[in-house]
């Protein structure tokens, strides 16, 4: 024998009972079966919502006694066929007739005593399971059963403690006489040992299931329920939950305990003890697995669930007056049981010095005042401190019967944390070590409970979130390589890349769940008005974990935001060179809250566009070697102007064509003054371990006093076009010398320059081509034959591949 618990959901409208009674006469045709079903969705909270209305002499409760009646009626009508519907309805009618006797004498009274409520909460299982009773037998034979007449439980009407012994004798005697295959009855309800309605209590539908499987000794006990089994974590909050094929009782229970909603824990403790498998299935997915319940399970999974309570307040009481004196911990919960407040989670300092406890938020305000009252004298003294309240919280907790004989889960847990700035506020863990509990700030829970799925149940593939300001020509190459690679990506990096928020200076869109990077200009568009303080708070309110902030701008105001990112735990990706090469101190800080933060700041796009001259650097310094020259062409848009740039062409022209091709700059002067080479060999002298700053730097700027000035692009390209003869002259004095013009920039000795020189044809930049870049180190290592890093400096798509390559490491960190 079997039996079969549908609860609210399943049984909340005719097409669903529809669904139950098919799931219903299959089962029946394999061996016996009894069907335990609750109230029609939102019937109990509805029936109870009338009595309390009734009692406070609101006549509203006859709407809500009208409306009750009117769902009842509509399902008899879609269920049944017309000749059955009236007995049906009579019997119905009835019921509702007593129901309303009811609620006249709570609004006569103004009363509302539990035995009342007990009889109100009774009627939806009466009524649900006579309905369907009623509408099975039109596919199949069934008989209903009223379970006040198998359970008795005592008086306490809305909590009942049940009399097993009778009970089983009961339902054992019933059902060993009966002939039907299947049998329909109401869950929840009871009677007294004096005959009176009384009910289970939260989660009574599922007891009575429980109590019947155990009475009956029966093979399995189902319960269907709107989804398909037990998750690894809530699905609607981990999009990447899975259902957890087999578990066991205790991790069931811990679940449960944890927020997980498919059971209420001490209604399985009767099949727990005969040890009768449960199995949780989807009503309106059957053929779905689910989730097998029993006493053992595989030991393949240390951690078989994540799951988390919300509303959660920390109590902690605390003074140097504690340690060593007995009974504190005894007045502290007896103060509480007194009060009915249940403690949820307990952890104690080993110096005795406090105790914290996890109560309902609901407990908050009481509590505080209870310990405060109870402490009073020692409060006096200063030998305890008032009562600490923290609200808002959660609980999040790793679940596992096997996770006492993995080493190292604690660890991984809190780092898992800890690299995404979540701050834990207390921690308790069983010396069964089949839990894990962590009190966080409950805004953090999503981003946790993804953390740690990410961590111990997905296949080691880390997902990246992205947020990117800043989407013209380098940040539009950037998404398409984006786009195209995410597959490739993911099956052999095991990095999930998403764009979640993008930005220009007038528009910004966001998607939680990833842009669609085929039309993400057409959801640009459709955004809302970009700010960089707005843009900010946007990305800190998602409080996605792996959150990478990436700057494609040349924007100072947007560099300015970096510390901020950083001190959230978010990752920055920067081909913007303003920050690196702002005042050292700034450079610094941003450096340090980096490496304290364990969060990556890069920008190996700084030098090079996509040439690895940064980190290289790095991996020359990070293995001891010392730098003691540098010598470069940094500035791909210079090079390509003066390799272009002859006799036949004039200079703003080839300097129009960079700009067009996307070698230089929005603003092409940038690249012309200098300024762009002074900033990068300023980077990589800070790279090398020295301190120096912008203004050290001598620019031997070959540009005039008039194209310096000038405030828009039309106004320098004019300049430039003015100044053609000068130009001409620097290019005729090269050629005389059977040179070429390079801008080159060089560091020695902690000073550095730059500006335009003669190139001989025996030097290593004289056949430096297009937009290439050329580095030259001359460290401790290289000192006569230099580190020569040679490649393309410029343009959106190896820009856009550099940047590219940065997030990949920030996935690696």
């Amino acid at each position: 024998m079997k039996v079969l618990k549908f609860g609210g959901s399943s049984v909340a409208s005719s097409k669903n009972i529809q669904k139950v009674l098919a799931i219903v006469s299959k089962s029946s045709e394999e061996q016996d079966i009894v069907v335990v079903v609750s109230a029609f969705g939102k019937t109990t909270n509805a029936l109870i919502k009338g009595a309390t209305l009734a009692a406070q002499k609101n006549e509203d409760y006859l709407e809500v006694l009208k409306e009750l009646e009117n769902n009842h009626f509509n399902i008899i009508k879609e269920l049944l066929p017309v000749k059955e519907q009236s007995s049906v309805n009579g019997y119905v009618k009835q019921l509702f007739n007593h129901l309303e006797t009811i609620y006249e004498g709570c609004f006569l009274l103004r009363e509302l005593s539990p035995k009342t409520l007990a009889k109100v909460s009774s009627f939806g299982e009466l009524l649900s399971s006579y309905i369907i009773s009623q509408a099975a037998n039109e596919s199949f034979k069934a008989v209903y059963k009223d379970t006040r007449e198998l359970i008795v439980a005592s008086d306490n009407y809305n909590n009942a403690l049940v009399d097993f012994s009778t009970t089983f004798k009961n339902c054992q005697e019933y059902f060993s006489s009966r002939s039907q295959k299947v049998t329909i009855v109401p869950g929840f309800v009871a009677r007294t040992i004096n005959g009176k309605t009384t009910t289970l209590g939260r989660g009574g539908s599922d007891f009575t299931a429980a109590i019947i499987s155990a009475a009956l000794d029966c093979s399995e006990l189902q319960i269907w329920t709107d989804v398909s089994g037990m998750f690894t974590a809530n699905p609607s909050i981990v999009k990447q939950a899975s259902v957890i094929d087999h578990i066991s009782y205790h991790e069931a229970m811990e679940l449960s305990h944890f927020g997980a909603k498919v059971i209420y824990p001490p209604t399985i403790q009767p099949v727990l003890q005969k040890e009768i498998p449960i199995v949780i299935k989807n009503t309106f997915k059957p053929a779905d697995q689910g989730t097998l319940i029993t006493k053992e399970t595989s030991k393949n999974k240390p951690v078989k669930g994540i799951s988390y309570i919300e509303n959660i307040t920390l109590v902690t009481l605390e003074g140097n007056g504690m340690v060593g004196i007995p009974g504190f911990s005894k007045r502290l919960f007896e103060a509480l049981y007194l009060h009915h407040i249940n403690i949820i989670l307990i952890t104690q300092a080993s110096s005795e010095l406090s105790i914290c406890i996890a109560i309902s938020d609901d407990d908050a305000v009481t509590a505080s005042k209870i310990i405060d009252e109870v402490f009073e004298y020692e409060i006096q003294l200063q030998k305890v401190k008032p009562v600490k309240v923290e609200q808002d919280l959660c609980i999040i907790a790793l679940v596992g019967d096997n996770m006492r004989n993995h080493h190292g889960l604690s660890g991984k847990m809190f780092s898992a944390l800890g690299k995404n700035n979540i701050n834990i506020r207390a921690i308790a863990q069983g010396a069964s070590e089949k839990n894990i509990s962590a009190v966080i700030d409950k805004k953090e829970a999503k981003k946790a409970l993804n953390t740690l799925h990410e961590r111990f149940f997905e296949e080691r593939i880390k997902e990246l979130n992205l947020f990117v300001t800043g989407v013209g020509n380098v940040g539009e190459r950037f998404l398409a390589q984006i786009e195209q690679q995410q597959n490739y990506v993911q099956k052999n990096l095991k990095l999930k890349i998403r764009v979640i928020g993008i930005s220009n200076s007038k528009m910004m869109f966001f998607d939680e769940n990833g842009i669609d990077l085929t039309n993400w200009k057409e959801l640009l568009q459709q955004g809302e008005k970009a700010g960089i303080d707005t843009f900010y708070s946007k990305v800190t309110s998602h409080n996605l974990r792996n959150s990478v902030f990436i700057d494609i701008t040349a924007n100072q105001q947007v560099s300015e935001m970096y510390e901020h990112y950083l001190r959230k735990n978010i990752a920055v990706v920067t081909c913007n060179k303003i920050a690196c090469a702002s005042s050292s101190q700034n450079y610094n800080i941003l450096k340090n809250v980096s490496r304290k933060s364990n969060v990556p700041f890069l920008y190996e796009t700084n030098v090079g566009a996509g040439l690895p001259i940064i980190d290289t650097l790095k991996n020359l310094i990070a293995s001891g070697d010392r730098v003691h020259k540098i010598q470069a062409v940094l500035s791909g848009s210079l090079n390509f102007v003066f390799n272009k740039f002859n006799s036949s062409t004039t200079f703003c022209s080839i300097v129009a064509q960079a700009q067009k091709e996307g070698f230089t700059e929005p603003d092409p002067k940038i690249d012309l003054s200098g300024i762009d080479v002074a900033r990068k060999i300023l980077i990589l002298a800070r790279e090398s371990g020295y301190e120096i700053e912008l203004e050290d730097i001598v620019n031997n700027s070959f540009l005039s006093k008039e194209s310096l000035a000038t405030k828009t692009n039309a106004d320098f390209y004019a300049s430039l076009d003015k100044n053609e003869p000068h130009f001409q002259q620097l290019l005729l004095e090269a050629n005389n010398q059977n040179c070429r013009l390079k801008y080159v920039a060089e560091f020695e000795n902690g000073k550095a320059s730059v500006g335009l020189q003669h190139i001989s044809s025996s030097h290593s930049f004289y056949n430096l081509e297009g937009s290439d870049n050329i580095v030259l180190f001359f460290t401790d290592r290289y000192p006569e034959q230099p580190l020569i890093i040679k490649g393309a400096g410029a343009g959106a798509d190896v820009t856009a591949s550099g940047i590219f390559a940065d997030v990949i490491r920030t996935g690696n960190v």
